[in-house]
């Protein structure tokens, strides 16, 4: 597993920021940028993602699965103080390792995620998730990638080109000049095979861990979100850990904290005094 570091690599604070399904850890630059200088910042490429390998079975493309990387890797990176911050999976692999016995995780932000996801975001997202794709020109997957990733909220050009290009793989199939998403097409298997029995047995565990949370945890919504409801959000603030909720106007699913507004909500509760 791949993982891109910013900061001095001797600071025992370290923050994880992990992306969502379909992404990769170079959506964290601009807020590894911003909090480098108080943290050792690890934006890792979850497996199948990114520079990290792909599974040669993809039935392990699973949170559980993904919650065990990480623990490896905090053992790596020999920790003392961890805080993370997960957008849609990453805060499922953020809220399954801070339910952990003795996690090492004490702060902790999940971005426009909970325990209750909404079927229409699912079937959305089943609906371009590893589907066969090939883009003659980086301009030209910019371009595509926006089309279905309106929830992010609004960005300049040069801040979607940012996001975008590390989205990217060169196709060498062909001619060799497009492109081609930069994460294995398999990802999509075990997604597509969530069924609504299984469904409701994840959302029952996933409750069940956010209630063992301890940690004071931040949600992050977009009021236009289709993925967290308001009131599974809300929820999230009277149960568990009784979450602190900020939503973000004119976003959906999900805020890619890339705006400066955005990034200093993070950085205030990440560094605010301890309760």
């Amino acid at each position: 597993m791949a993982y891109w570091e910013w900061g001095d690599p001797a600071n025992r604070h370290v923050l994880v920021c992990v992306h969502g399904l379909s992404r990769q850890g170079r959506d964290f630059d601009t807020l590894a940028r911003a909090l480098c200088a108080d943290y050792r910042v690890v934006c890792p490429d979850v497996v199948g993602r990114g520079q990290s390998d792909w599974l040669a079975d993809p039935t392990g493309y699973q949170i559980a699965s993904y919650v065990a990387d990480m623990v490896t890797l905090l053992a790596r990176l020999d920790a003392t103080s961890v805080h993370w911050v997960g957008t849609s999976m990453g805060g499922l692999i953020g809220l399954g390792l801070a339910a952990l016995p003795k996690s090492p995780i004490e702060r902790l932000v999940l971005n426009d995620v909970g325990p209750t996801i909404q079927a229409d975001a699912i079937a959305r997202i089943g609906t371009y998730l590893g589907a066969p794709i090939r883009w003659n020109s980086f301009e030209e997957a910019a371009d595509y990638l926006w089309s279905i990733s309106q929830g992010f909220g609004p960005h300049s050009r040069e801040q979607w080109l940012a996001l975008t290009r590390p989205m990217l793989v060169p196709d060498t199939t062909g001619n060799g000049s497009g492109f081609k998403p930069h994460y294995d097409p398999a990802i999509a298997v075990p997604f597509r095979g969530i069924t609504p029995d299984i469904a409701s047995a994840g959302e029952a565990m996933l409750w069940h861990a956010y209630d063992a949370l301890r940690c004071p945890t931040l949600v992050l919504r977009g009021a236009e979100s289709d993925l967290l409801s308001r009131a599974t959000a809300e929820a999230m603030t009277r149960r568990g850990p009784h979450a602190r909720l900020h939503e973000f106007a004119g976003v959906g699913h999900a805020a890619t904290l890339v705006q400066p507004e955005q990034v200093a909500v993070v950085r205030d509760f990440l560094l605010a005094p301890s309760p």
